[in-house]
């Protein structure tokens, strides 16, 4: 494809990232003066550039397809010598396909945000930062180049540390915000080293340029793009081996969990890795490293996902092993890209949706967040429900709803490759789609079904006080706003008062039910007929002929997630579920301690880079360090024995003389004779 200047509508693209970055200036710099306007300011920027977004799109679709690649010169940035670097952006079916869900899920996030931060003191400074995230995003996926890409990408980084440690009263939150940076940077060690080896190699770092040499480069330089750019992805995209960070990042507010998961963050790798498609179709090891990462981490976040009796990190488990599906999917080649992005961008539906329903629960019981203490929910919370199961319902994979048109085509694409290593990848997503309908039927069985535990269920335990004020542990929560109304209300001075669940005001419940309809309609209108395939085929290449809607993989993931939800609701459903947690065998304690997943990292990275570190300080005081004094005390001993030499006297320096001219009349008698 080739990339012309952009006119039109798409010239002023830059507004995209203008509008959401105006919002976060002002709300972060005008301090407590935009108070009580700010959070509508925060709303307006992403849903003025979902507005742009849309303009640009309706201008591309009225393209050639040959003729949708558009670049948008801003300025230059770096020009030294041989290396320049413009800021430009990149308008693309790829990059219009990220604009439009960043925008569009984010607004929606957004204005769900004003009711469920509604009585926080530090609201303003929340939007700010949202506004801040979805602008790092926004560039990341618009940049022409690697280094402009590497710039949201940092941007990103830093906007979900400020947002996941905004309750930074709570040090479970500060170090979740801290373990989430520090595993990130581990990532993008890689990404800086990648883009570092393609200037070496190609001297440039425009996707165009390096696309375009990347055929002259050998297979190792290949392999190594491909590997330090899967690292990268890895830690954006909490994938093994950097996904011990995605779990403890529920402690930042939910509205947050909901934009990294569904619109931002975690969908940064896979839009790394399609876009490097080029680096990736020209390296077979490459792609089969990114094929093993992302069927490990289906696998890995599914079986996590199934233990945990925390609503919100039950969700991060999930979209951990959704993005392992985009992985695989990606890993594929071009007979995967295509559906790699077909199902991030229904994930961003259904998943934004699960997780601003889990919001909605919490909003109602007093911000518990452990299922444990919820059951039969339905009739209390009857939007919360309806919107949640429809997500339910998309994510397990059932016809219509969307999961089942865009997991089942990466299955069986997997399935597709052929030979050992297309058997067991397929069967890891096989097994995968079994393991989702189970954790998300315990999810819904937990929380809406069965007996009411929390009547009887006590102070609650929950993890969320929706206030900018340091409360004292076990304190409860002060925000009255979120008591049911009327005379049983709960009060603050009363903590063993039972919540009284309550259904959420309609700035909430309208984004969850807008959200629940794109659960149930974005996966056929993307697929069936092509369209996603015939819009991206120009960027990624088109893949092979499919089999039709109806296949035989497709029906196998059918049938296990039927068995699965059967035997979920046999184990949760017919029993009653205890309000502690019973003891369990080692598979189910390990899934509990997200299969060791921190004591690996500690063993394997933590522990042996410390004591690289002490040999490093070790080696740096006696080795250095060392040498260094030993040549300066050898000098200064010397020194001092040599001043004994000047004494002063003149009869001294005169016997001094004396003898060394006698040395000097011995020396030429000896060389005479």
């Amino acid at each position: 494809m080739t990339t012309l200047a952009a006119t039109g509508v798409q010239h002023a693209a830059w507004l995209m990232l203008a509008f959401p970055l105006f919002g976060a200036a002002v709300l972060l710099l005008g301090g407590r003066r935009t108070d009580r306007w700010g959070h509508l300011l925060g709303v307006a920027a992403p849903l003025a550039a979902f507005g742009y977004g849309l303009a640009c799109f309706v201008q591309m679709l009225g393209y050639p397809a040959a003729q949708r690649s558009r670049d948008v010169h801003v300025y230059t940035w770096i020009a030294v010598a041989r290396f320049h670097v413009d800021v430009g952006l990149l308008l693309d079916p790829l990059s219009i396909c990220f604009v439009l869900l960043i925008t569009g899920v984010g607004s929606l996030i957004c204005i769900y945000s004003v009711g469920y931060m509604s009585h926080d003191t530090d609201r303003r400074r929340f939007f700010g930062y949202m506004d801040l995230f979805i602008a790092a995003m926004l560039l990341l996926v618009l940049a022409d180049n690697y280094l402009a890409l590497y710039a949201g990408w940092e941007g990103v980084g830093l906007a979900s540390y400020l947002l996941i440690g905004f309750w930074q009263f709570k040090p479970t939150a500060a170090t979740a915000a801290k373990k989430a940076f520090i595993a990130n940077r581990v990532g993008d060690a890689g990404l800086s080293l990648a883009i570092m080896l393609m200037f070496a190699t190609f001297g440039t770092i425009t996707f165009s340029g390096v696309f375009a040499r990347a055929h002259l480069a050998g297979p190792g330089v290949l392999a190594a793009l491909g590997l330090l750019l899967l690292l990268g992805a890895c830690g954006k995209s909490a994938q093994v081996p950097l996904q011990s960070w995605l779990l403890d990042a529920m402690e930042g507010p939910t509205p947050v969990s909901a934009l990294i998961h569904a619109a931002t963050m975690v969908t940064a790798g896979v839009y790394l890795i399609v876009r490097s498609h080029v680096i990736y179709d020209l390296s077979p090891t490459a792609r089969l490293a990114v094929t093993v990462v992302g069927a490990v981490t289906l696998l890995f976040g599914g079986i996590i996902g199934s233990a945990k009796d925390d609503i919100k990190k039950a969700l991060a488990g999930s979209t951990m092993s959704q993005i392992g599906y985009m992985f695989l999917a990606a890993g594929l080649g071009p007979a995967g890209y295509v559906f790699a992005i077909g199902l991030l961008l229904a994930h961003g539906f259904f998943k934004a949706g699960l997780f601003l329903g889990a919001g909605s629960i919490m909003h109602g019981m007093d911000d518990e967040v452990n299922m444990r203490r919820y059951g039969g929910l339905a009739r209390v919370l009857p939007v919360t429900f309806v919107t949640f199961g429809l997500g339910y319902l998309a994510i397990i994979g059932i016809p219509p709803f969307s999961g089942f048109f865009t997991k089942d085509p990466i299955i069986e694409t997997a399935f597709d490759k052929g030979g050992t290593s297309g058997a067991i990848l397929g069967t890891a997503a096989l097994v995968g789609a079994g393991i989702t309908a189970f954790y998300m039927t315990r999810v819904m069985l937990m929380t809406f079904a069965g007996k009411r535990r929390w009547e009887e269920a006590g102070p609650p335990g929950g993890a969320e006080p929706r206030t900018g004020q340091p409360q004292p542990q076990g304190a409860p929560h002060q925000s009255l706003a979120y008591a049911a109304p009327g005379p049983q209300a709960r009060q603050p001075d009363d903590p063993h008062q039972v919540p009284h669940p309550h259904e959420s005001p309609p700035v909430m419940g309208w984004p969850m039910i807008v959200l629940a309809i794109g659960s149930v309609g974005a996966g056929a209108l993307l697929i069936l007929n092509d369209t996603l395939l015939n819009f991206l085929a120009p960027v990624t290449g088109a893949p092979p002929v499919r089999h039709g809607v109806w296949t035989a993989p497709g029906l196998g993931a059918l049938g296990l997630a039927v068995v699965a939800a059967a035997i979920a609701w046999a184990m949760y459903g017919r029993r009653e579920v205890p309000a502690v947690a019973p003891p369990a065998r080692f598979p189910v304690t390990a899934a509990r301690k997200d299969l060791y997943g921190d004591a690996f990292n500690e063993s394997v990275l933590m522990r042996p880079g410390q004591w690289l570190a002490r040999l490093s300080v070790y080696f740096d005081n006696r080795g250095v360090d060392g040498l260094v004094n030993t040549i300066a005390a050898t000098v200064g001993g010397a020194s001092g024995r040599a001043r004994r030499l000047e004494s002063g006297f003149v009869r001294s320096y005169a016997l001094a003389m004396f003898f060394g001219a006698a040395l000097l009349v011995g020396a030429l008698l000896l060389v005479r004779l």
